[in-house]
């Protein structure tokens, strides 16, 4: 009966999906490939189940994310433990992993990092994903923590709200006067469409609003939020842009609300894993302080 999983093969499985492949495993833990090979086999036999699917680059089964996430929360815990008892080691500062979307990225969250205390002694890795993803890299293991628009808890985290990442559809004045022809509703689900990937659904929402349809296929994909604000600036189509970008652009004229007044708003909340580190606290304590700052209240 099995009692415990060793911490060697756990170590191993979880450099063989940070690193893509058995081979960059086996360099990274200064063993060989075929021992990392054995590790791998001899805790799947373990467990009884397949954990890794032999893809370029690997990927881990549904019951190997399970495993790959206590692997990154095994290694949490032993650098904080680490810390407090002094031990430098070659562990160095702590290394959080974070998935927060493009346009929080772009606007608000990174001033927040900067406010974290003691945070020359946190390293930050991000993986920019878009909101509605971000929960899957959670459940996948790959972070500690993310930015997401789901309040469901992904299995062992917790939830903290954040507020209303605001958005105002918007074009520049020369595309409004070259497609409007009479209400909003009957133009505007014809007109070229900017938005920022394939996950990118807001622009067909917003339409689906206002009209039976979804936003025109007529759409250029511009996957930065920067990028964004500026093709919607050059008048290559209308979007939602972020209300931080946009106002400054409103006000000198080089955007026009498409419907003043009229905005769409998309809930924030904080995933995070049920694990009791000092530096993930510190962060998502300031993480929720400067969103009450940024961003809107949600309903109560």
């Amino acid at each position: 009966m099995m009692t415990e999983l060793p911490v060697d093969q756990v170590r191993t499985l979880l450099a063989v999906v940070d690193e893509g492949t058995f081979d960059a495993a086996a360099a990274a833990l200064h063993v060989t490939p075929s021992a990392v090979s054995q590790r791998i086999k001899t805790l799947e036999q373990r467990i009884g189940r397949v954990l890794l699917m032999r893809t370029k680059p690997v990927r881990p089964t549904a019951s190997g994310q399970v495993v790959v996430r206590f692997a990154r929360q095994l290694a949490a815990l032993d650098q904080d433990a680490q810390r407090e008892l002094g031990i430098t080691g070659e562990s160095g500062p702590a290394r959080l992993s974070i998935a927060v979307n493009a346009d929080s990225l772009a606007t608000w969250f990174l001033p927040a990092l900067t406010r974290v205390p003691r945070m020359s002694e946190v390293c930050f890795e991000l993986y920019r994903e878009d909101e509605t993803q971000t929960a899957e890299l959670l459940r996948e293991g790959r972070v500690m923590a993310a930015v997401t628009s789901s309040p469901a808890a992904v299995t062992g985290c917790l939830v903290r709200p954040l507020g209303l990442a605001r958005y105002l559809p918007a074009a520049s004045p020369d595309f409004v006067d070259r497609h409007r022809t009479g209400p909003l509703r009957r133009w505007l689900p014809g007109a070229p469409v900017i938005v920022f990937d394939q996950h990118d659904e807001l622009q067909d929402r917003f339409v689906r609003s206002l009209a039976r349809a979804d936003a025109a296929r007529h759409r250029h994909s511009v996957p930065t939020s920067e990028g964004f604000r500026d093709a919607v600036a050059a008048g290559l189509g209308w979007g939602l842009v972020p209300e931080p970008q946009a106002r400054p652009l409103l006000e000198s004229g080089a955007l026009v609300e498409l419907d003043p007044g009229r905005h769409w708003d998309v809930p924030l909340y904080w995933q995070q894993w049920k694990l009791d580190v000092r530096a993930l606290s510190l962060v998502a304590d300031t993480i929720t302080s400067a969103a009450a700052e940024a961003l809107h209240p949600l309903p109560s």
